[in-house]
């Protein structure tokens, strides 16, 4: 009975998180948001190009069915054909630009939007024929959404927008509030939640494959692959300092008290590192019973009350072994200062070199410098 509740309570904790983290970025860390960003351009830029190829059909079509072709149609019609192209040209362009993919991302939804809803508003006459050329719009940007790794947010804000143009389209063609008009808002608000669960998935399975991909299974910290890429974003921008933390005498606790035990070692000693990491660090299993910790916006000293106070927690803790007896660990740590331009990999061997003083020196200490 005690299995099947935990079990329940586990599968309660997945699912929120995974709505928490579907529902909006504001949990996403920051190399899935790059991740993601390079989704969405891939996406900008199909998208892009099939609504620039389709665009001058649409132009054939109303020079052949309108009575009169209006002037200023033809000059919308190459503004918004300009700006799928550009669009294309800019995301292709764009690589780890998260403002601008994020713009053209809209973009890409609100030019041809617009242009409906231009026609519309200004094609005074031609109501009918503009819903039965151009009503498919809505209906196709919002099967569009599918496609994208949109936040549930941000496909409920194009979404609801969408149905605004729907309800426009009604009116300009008399169908409001008919049954016509009903059926085809009912039919948009339909596949709206058919896009919106599809976003749910799609970004849950890219944020699923991202953390198989980045993340250490055992203790949730990113992998040292991970670790790099970050490393080579934030290394150019401010003063980070370097903590290579290891377990003193791991192998020791593995061949003395089995590899659960150890497992458990690991795994406590990462939530204990993760309890103590502001919102701009990062810590990952850099190999075995090795940790690399980055730490952002501290001074040096700051950063070395930090590791003495990290291993006066990682000493307080108390584990136990199959027998039910207690055991403590200590831990060394290598102590760098990486500066703005500085080379990465120098820093890192710098303070790799310190950890292993702190261990010749005796274990459970932080060296700092040489």
């Amino acid at each position: 009975m005690g299995t099947i509740l935990e079990g329940w309570k586990n599968l309660q904790a997945i699912s929120i998180s995974s709505v928490r983290d579907t529902l909006s970025g504001k949990y996403h860390s920051r190399d899935f948001i790059h991740a993601r960003m390079e989704y969405l351009r891939s996406r900008v830029i199909l998208v892009g190009l099939l609504f620039a190829l389709l665009t001058p059909l649409w132009t054939l079509m109303d020079w052949w069915v309108l009575p009169s072709w209006p002037a200023h149609l033809m000059a919308i019609r190459v503004l918004s054909l300009g700006g799928l192209i550009l669009c294309v040209w800019l995301a292709f362009n764009g690589h780890q630009r998260i403002t601008r993919i994020y713009v053209l991302s809209g973009l890409v939804f609100i030019l041809p939007a617009s242009f409906y809803a231009y026609m519309l508003l200004t094609l005074a006459g031609a109501g009918h024929y503009v819903v039965l050329g151009y009503g498919f719009i809505p209906f196709l940007l919002v099967a569009t959404l599918s496609i994208f790794p949109f936040t549930l947010l941000e496909s409920a804000l194009v979404g609801g927008a969408l149905i605004a143009l729907q309800v426009l389209a009604s009116v300009s063609s008399g169908t409001w509030l008919t049954m016509k008009g009903l059926q085809d808002l009912w039919l948009l608000s339909a596949l709206l939640v058919v896009a919106l669960t599809a976003n749910y998935f799609h970004l849950g399975l890219l944020l699923r494959l991202y953390r198989q991909a980045t993340h250490d299974t055992l203790t949730g910290l990113l992998n040292r692959g991970a670790l790099s890429r970050q490393l080579g974003q934030e290394a150019a921008h401010e003063a980070l300092h370097i903590l290579m933390v290891d377990l003193d005498h791991f192998k020791q606790i593995n061949d003395t008290h089995g590899h659960s035990v150890g497992d458990e070692v690991l795994m406590r000693t990462a939530s204990l590192f993760k309890a103590h990491l502001g919102p701009e660090d990062l810590a990952a299993r850099y190999g075995g019973e090795e940790f690399m910790l980055i730490l952002s916006g501290r001074s040096d000293e700051q950063a070395l009350n930090f590791s003495r106070l990290l291993l006066r927690q990682v000493h307080g803790q108390i584990f136990f072994n199959h027998d039910r007896e207690p055991f403590q660990i200590t831990a060394s740590i290598g102590l760098a200062l990486c500066q703005p331009g500085q080379n990465i990999e120098e820093v890192l061997q710098l303070a790799d070199q310190r950890l292993y003083s702190a261990k010749r020196a005796g274990r459970n200490q932080v060296v700092a410098q040489d």
